[in-house]
């Protein structure tokens, strides 16, 4: 409904920065795929894309799913894009790889073990988590709150932290983002 409303605050037209800018410096990554649920517009999957891999996105919007092909296949690049419940379907297949650009605080906490073990289930054993982080305090949301104490408190029982980092953000978003490399441990 909020994407046929055009109420997309979330949208900024491109991907995110940190994510750009992570491929840029990682151009000899392992795997082939790579899984983006919350995929929104498509962006995100489109930088994955462009960079080789095999992509995904997968959203709960039947709009987002259908204008997401349209502007990949716009572009002249190759992904798919599936409507499906990341929390609750199982993972078509195991990937390689999976990124997420503030879906975690979309997340109510009460669901939030929930995402760590479909993280876990759409991964294959050492696969890469690959997120970054809305860092917020405010109870109310969504965006829920979200630190990064929260966050190696959930993932460090089940994966090993790679790196983590203050990504190059938006505008709107400078210095409230945190970008966090997880591998599932196998």
């Amino acid at each position: 409904m909020l994407y046929q409303a055009g109420e997309t605050r979330w949208e900024k037209g491109a991907p995110a920065p940190g994510l750009v800018d992570f491929l840029a410096q990682h151009s000899q990554l392992p795997g082939a795929t790579v899984c983006v649920p919350g995929c929104g517009f498509g962006n995100d999957v489109r930088a994955w894309a462009q960079a080789g891999f095999r992509a995904y996105g997968y959203d709960l919007a039947p709009s987002a799913i259908r204008w997401s092909a349209e502007r990949t296949a716009a572009a002249g690049l190759e992904a798919a894009f599936r409507l499906a419940d990341f929390l609750r379907d199982p993972a078509p297949f195991p990937f390689d790889w999976l990124f997420e650009h503030t879906l975690f605080c979309a997340i109510p906490l009460a669901d939030r073990d929930q995402y760590v073990t479909a993280v876990r289930r759409w991964l294959k054993p050492g696969g890469n988590y690959l997120a970054i982080n809305y860092m917020i305090c405010e109870p109310e949301g969504p965006p829920f709150a979200t630190t990064r104490e929260e966050l190696r408190s959930r993932f460090t029982p089940h994966f090993d932290l790679v790196a983590e980092w203050e990504p190059r953000s938006f505008p709107n978003r400078a210095g409230r983002e945190r970008m966090f490399w997880w591998r599932v441990r196998a």
